[in-house]
């Protein structure tokens, strides 16, 4: 008799990441979100046809929605295609998102999409809890980074006998 066998835990099939996220924003949480779609938006994203360039997430009425987001419109779609551009709404538990309007309400943070991705069939939003960066601190990560960089180069130097 044969058993299910059951999906890794890490069976992640990304569409669409924001980049710059991580650059403009100091991360202080994530979380993971369904989200409402209609069937041609979920046709455009299995062709990875999405970009969360511009997108944000915005608390209205105890609900969180997601805006900004592009999901291409799709090319067999007829009259019932969707707009690119349209709001959708994140699916998250009653105590998550009263967790996240009250560290909102708190400090200047803000709710920025990191990545859009199926697992097990769903589309699901990685959402982070972020805090705007300054010019400075960006300065300091991108040092930071270069200096880490060259200590694994000189330290891949020495294990090879090169210097």
């Amino acid at each position: 008799m044969a058993t299910k066998k059951s999906s890794p835990a890490g069976n992640k099939q990304i569409v669409a990441s924001n980049r710059k996220a991580r650059h403009n924003y100091m991360i202080l949480d994530t979380y993971e979100a369904g989200i409402a779609l209609m069937g041609t938006e979920v046709k455009s994203l299995r062709e990875g046809q999405a970009s969360l360039a511009d997108a944000f997430a915005t608390v209205d009425d105890g609900e969180i929605w997601l805006r900004n987001v592009h999901i291409a419109e799709y090319h067999h779609g007829t009259w019932t295609n969707h707009a690119p551009r349209r709001n959708r709404k994140l699916l998250l538990h009653r105590r998550e998102i009263d967790n996240l309007i009250g560290k909102i309400r708190d400090g200047n943070l803000t709710l920025v999409p990191l990545s859009m991705y199926f697992s097990d069939g769903k589309v699901k939003v990685e959402l982070a809890l972020a805090r705007g960066k300054q010019a400075h601190d960006k300065r300091q990560d991108l040092a930071k980074r270069d200096a880490d960089r060259e200590i694994t180069r000189e330290l891949g130097r020495r294990a090879k006998g090169m210097s």
